[in-house]
C-alpha cells in the first residue's frame, strides 16, 4: 500500500524549542498551530476518527502503532492517540516493553494499572521485546504478571539485528576508516529524514560519520547535509558553531558536498521568509548559487525524475521555492536540483535509495563496490523480522 495522509492524519513538526507546527492530513495548519496544546485534542479528534474509520472500511486489516505511552494520565482527557483510538474501533491491544533496558515487568504492570477499566478490557497480551539470553532466566515472572493483571505474556521477541529505518533519529557512531569511502553526515539541530542515508550507511566499504561540531573536514571523501525541520535554526547553528567556515573550506578544497532539501536551502545564498515561518530572512552559506523563498503552503508529493537514461524515484516535502542564479547548473530537471563545482543541492528525498544514483555517487568517490538493490534488501529485512516475531508468538 502506498503511504498516504490518512495513515498519519495529525503530525507535529518541531519548530522552535518549545513549540511545533501542526500538520493535518498532510498540510500545515497555521490556525491549529496557534491553538494551545491542551485545546487541540477536541478539534483534532474528528480528523483522526474519520481517517481511522475510512481506513477500516477500505482495508482487510488495520495495524495501529502507539505513540509514546498509552497511559499518560495527565493527557488522557484530550488524548487523540493510543487508547482513544483503540476504544474507537475496539482493537485488540498488545502492550510491548523493551526488556533489554531493565524493568520490563514493572513497566508493563505500571502501564496496565494506569489504564481505565474499559481500556484494560482491550488488552489481549503482553510482549517482551529485545530479549537477550536464555528465557529460562525469566523464571516465573510471566506467571506472576498474569496473576496481577489477568493478562498473559504472549511472546518473547529476541534482540534482532536489522537494517530497518530508525524513527527519525541517527544512532550510529563512527570515525573515518582507512581504506573506506568516508562520508560526513552533518547533524545540525532539527536535522531529519536520516533513513534516506541508510543505503550509504550499510554499503560495505563505506563509513558514514556523524559531524556534530566544528573541526577539520578534509579527511572526508564527501559531506552530506540532510533535510531539516527548521532550516533557519539549523543554519544559525552552523553559523554559530563555526561549521559554516569548515564547510566553506571543504568546498574550496573540492570535497563533494550534497545538500538535501533543507540542506540545499542553507547551502544557498539566501533564505527569504515572508510569512515568518522560521524566524525571518537569513543569508545562507553561499556555496550554491540559489535563493529560496519559504511559501505558506508545503509541497508534498511523490516524484519520478529523469536521470541517466532512466528515472529516479523519491519524494518532496518542503516550504521552499528555489530559483537558481547563473553559476548553478541543473543537476535534476524540473527545478529539483542544481550543482556548482563540487557542491550539489537537491529537493528530492530518497535519491540514495535508487541503486543507479548511489552507484554513480560512490563511484565518483573512488568506491569499488557494487550497490545493492536497497528496496529489495529492505523487503528481505522485513521478512526476516516478521519470521522472527511469528516464531516467538504465541508462546508454547
Amino acid at each position: 500500500m502506498t503511504p498516504e495522509a490518512r495513515h498519519n492524519p495529525v503530525l507535529l513538526k518541531p519548530s522552535p524549542d518549545t513549540s511545533s507546527q501542526v500538520v493535518v492530513m498532510g498540510r500545515y495548519d497555521p490556525v491549529m498551530t496557534a491553538v494551545p496544546w491542551m485545546d487541540r485534542g477536541p478539534r483534532l479528534w474528528p480528523v483522526v476518527r474519520d481517517a481511522l474509520n475510512s481506513l477500516i472500511a477500505d482495508s482487510d486489516l488495520v495495524v495501529i502503532e502507539g505513540a509514546g505511552s498509552p497511559a499518560e494520565v495527565n493527557l488522557r482527557a484530550t488524548d487523540i492517540v493510543n487508547m482513544r483510538v483503540a476504544l474507537e474501533c475496539g482493537a485488540d491491544v498488545y502492550l510491548v516493553a523493551d526488556i533489554d533496558r531493565g524493568g520490563g515487568f514493572a513497566h508493563l504492570l505500571g502501564t496496565w494499572m494506569c489504564l481505565e477499566p474499559a481500556e484494560r478490557a482491550l488488552i489481549r497480551g503482553f510482549v517482551l521485546n529485545k530479549f537477550r539470553g536464555d528465557s529460562a532466566l525469566l523464571g516465573n515472572a510471566m506467571d506472576w504478571l498474569e496473576e496481577q493483571t489477568g493478562v498473559p505474556t504472549v511472546a518473547i521477541v529476541p534482540m534482532l539485528r536489522h537494517h530497518l529505518p530508525e524513527e527519525d533519529a541517527f544512532h550510529h557512531d563512527a570515525v573515518p576508516s582507512a581504506g573506506d569511502v568516508n562520508i560526513g553526515l552533518v547533524l545540525y539541530p532539527y536535522a531529519s529524514n536520516f533513513d534516506e542515508f541508510d543505503p550509504l550507511l550499510h554499503e560495505p566499504g563505506v563509513t558514514v560519520v556523524p559531524v556534530r561540531e566544528a573541526g577539520p573536514l578534509d579527511g572526508f571523501d564527501a559531506l552530506v547535509l540532510p533535510g531539516s525541520k527548521n532550516t533557519a535554526a539549523s543554519l544559525r547553528y552552523l553559523l554559530g558553531s563555526g561549521l559554516d567556515g569548515e564547510l566553506g573550506r571543504a568546498a574550496s578544497a573540492g570535497i563533494p558536498i550534497v545538500g538535501v532539501c533543507g540542506g540545499m536551502q542553507l547551502l544557498g545564498r539566501r533564505i527569504e521568509d515572508p510569512h515568518d515561518l522560521e524566524g525571518g530572512d537569513l543569508d545562507g552559506l553561499g556555496l550554491l548559487d540559489v535563493t529560496t523563498t519559504l511559501a505558506a503552503d508545503k509541497m508534498t508529493r511523490q516524484v519520478e525524475v529523469p536521470w541517466g537514461g532512466g528515472s529516479l524515484l523519491g519524494y518532496e516535502i518542503h516550504h521552499g521555492r528555489t530559483t537558481a542564479g547563473p553559476l548553478a547548473r541543473e543537476h535534476l530537471s524540473g527545478g529539483l536540483g542544481w550543482e556548482q563545482g563540487a557542491v550539489r543541492g537537491v529537493y528530492v528525498h530518497g535519491l540514495f535509495e535508487n541503486t543507479a544514483y548511489r552507484q554513480a555517487f560512490l563511484d565518483g568517490l573512488g568506491w569499488h563496490g557494487v550497490a545493492r538493490d536497497w528496496r529489495a534488501h529492505l523487503d528481505a529485512e522485513l521478512d526476516a523480522v516478521a519470521a522472527a516475531v511469528t516464531a516467538a508468538w504465541p508462546l508454547p
